[in-house]
């Protein structure tokens, strides 16, 4: 099912092969906001910078990249000040600058647009005057092969001080996208270009297919003059009173639903069916409030055969609620032992045999996982992430064997819920809750009677396949990304 069908009917209905470019800037465009501001961010975390030498260095690229004078000059400056570096750092920063800040900033509409091209089997490529550290993480979540942007010399691990010519902005993006361009024997006039700002208008009026996306207000008044089609998202940046309203009213849900639990346990002597209740409550209730329509696909799995090992990709702090609302009753959770130390959570994740695992520690991890056998031998199911903690985005990370392991000991079958775009409602890194339609696969119960300990790696390849297959995804590569600049 494509959420964003509205946005990406022109590329699905558009002609296959590489021979189409789809050129796509960064910051405002692919992400929301500027990726040197994360940059700066974290550099002020790690000490490497003072906040007044972040701000003065962010004020200025900031206004030298809103109107293009000397932009050569201040990246020549920036390569000077990084002599003898190694890149390795920054290669490093990138990564962790991605996985904190810039994963969680990239517009669902966007990348939807990119896996259309990609579906297309079209060219794409990121054409961006920022730096490999910051493009190149976010090329490779996307599946993104080609970047050019703007580079620094590099000589035996170590920046050079050198700035590699030529600069990759405004005019020098539209050159750098002719070569590219021309090298694979293609006209820019049969070319998309996605972008938000001024600066790009030169690229722009290049290509054949323009297509502003959240435009700054002149490249918005130049889009209307051309009849350029111009695209705004809302579903990144800062909240409206609505998400603020909506995350307020979700939290207050979980304490709400929580507070019945001890006087439907007097009541009822019965401690599961309080925590039943209120799981059931604040799934409902609570994906009401936070605007999440679930389009579910095999709901009648859930209920085949319990106990089981019920396996979901994680890509979101929301997920909990969405499990809540698909299981209802007659399941505990696997959790990260950070939640054990919160004072307000912990308490009711305890009535609810919550097992906290050390994900640092792997032998106190497999110490815990062991008395959930006898949970699921009891009769209760047991919700758990293969993937052991939050993917960055939404692309499937490497499943580990311990609930292979504990579904096969207690002879229940695991049944997979692949879970589409929770990312969509509430990325890694942000707080507040956007209303969004989450689209849900609930595959049929695999059995685990015939698994044998050494058969268990197989059987996990197996399922993390299936996991692939349904969100449409392919195995991660660890390298391919080519980087043109």
């Amino acid at each position: 099912m494509n959420l964003y069908e509205h946005i990406t009917q022109e590329v699905d209905d558009s002609p296959r092969g590489p021979g189409t470019i789809a050129f796509f800037d960064l910051d405002g465009t692919i992400i929301f906001g500027y990726s040197i501001t994360a940059i700066f961010y974290e550099r002020i975390l790690s000490g490497e910078l003072s906040p007044v030498d972040a701000i003065k260095q962010f004020f200025s690229l900031l206004s030298h990249g809103l109107n293009g004078s000397e932009y050569s000059k201040l990246l020549e400056d920036a390569a000077t000040a990084l002599t003898g570096v190694a890149e390795s750092d920054f290669i490093e920063l990138g990564d962790r600058v991605f996985s904190k800040h810039i994963a969680g900033a990239i517009y669902p509409e966007s990348r939807a647009l990119v896996r259309a091209h990609l579906k297309r089997g079209h060219t794409v490529v990121i054409l961006s005057s920022a730096t490999p550290y910051q493009v190149n993480p976010v090329a490779r979540e996307l599946d993104i092969d080609h970047v050019l942007c703007n580079s620094f010399e590099v000589i035996e691990g170590l920046f050079t001080g050198t700035l590699n010519q030529p600069v990759c902005f405004a005019d020098g993006k539209r050159m750098a996208a002719k070569d590219f361009a021309a090298a694979r024997n293609v006209n820019l006039k049969s070319c998309y270009f996605y972008s938000d700002g001024k600066e790009d208008l030169p690229m722009m009026e290049a290509v054949g297919k323009p297509r502003p996306v959240n435009p700054d207000y002149s490249l918005e008044q130049k889009a209307r003059v051309r009849g350029w089609p111009v695209r705004k998202f809302d579903s990144r940046g800062f909240p409206g009173v609505r998400e603020l309203v909506r995350t307020g009213l979700v939290y207050g849900a979980f304490f709400s639903a929580a507070l019945q639990i001890v006087p439907t346990w007097i009541l009822n002597q019965s401690r599961r069916e309080a925590v039943n209740l209120a799981v059931t409550t604040w799934g409902e209730f609570g994906s009401a409030l936070a605007g999440i329509r679930i389009k579910i696909s095999g709901e009648h799995h859930l209920w085949e055969q319990r106990p089981a090992v019920f396996l979901f990709n994680h890509q979101s702090a929301i997920d909990v609620l969405i499990i809540a609302k698909l299981l209802r009753k007659d399941f505990t959770a696997i959790a990260k032992q950070e939640i054990s130390k919160n004072p307000l959570v912990a308490p009711v994740f305890r009535v609810a045999d919550t097992v906290f695992v050390d994900r640092k520690n792997h032998q106190k991890a497999m110490d815990a996982l062991k008395p959930v056998v006898e949970t699921l031998r009891s009769g209760l199911s047991v919700a758990i992430a293969p993937e052991g903690t939050r993917s960055s985005g939404d692309r499937l990370g490497e499943f580990k064997k311990g609930p292979f392991h504990i579904a096969m000991q207690a002879g229940v079958p695991v049944v997979p819920i692949v879970i589409h775009n929770a990312s969509d409602v509430l990325p890694k890194g942000n707080f507040f809750i956007r209303p969004t339609r989450v689209v849900v696969d609930v595959l049929a119960p695999v059995s685990t009677e015939d698994w044998k300990p050494e058969t268990v790696e197989t059987h996990l390849r197996d399922i993390r396949r299936m996991y692939l297959d349904v969100l449409g995804q392919a195995e991660r590569r660890e390298s391919g990304l080519k980087r043109v600049k």
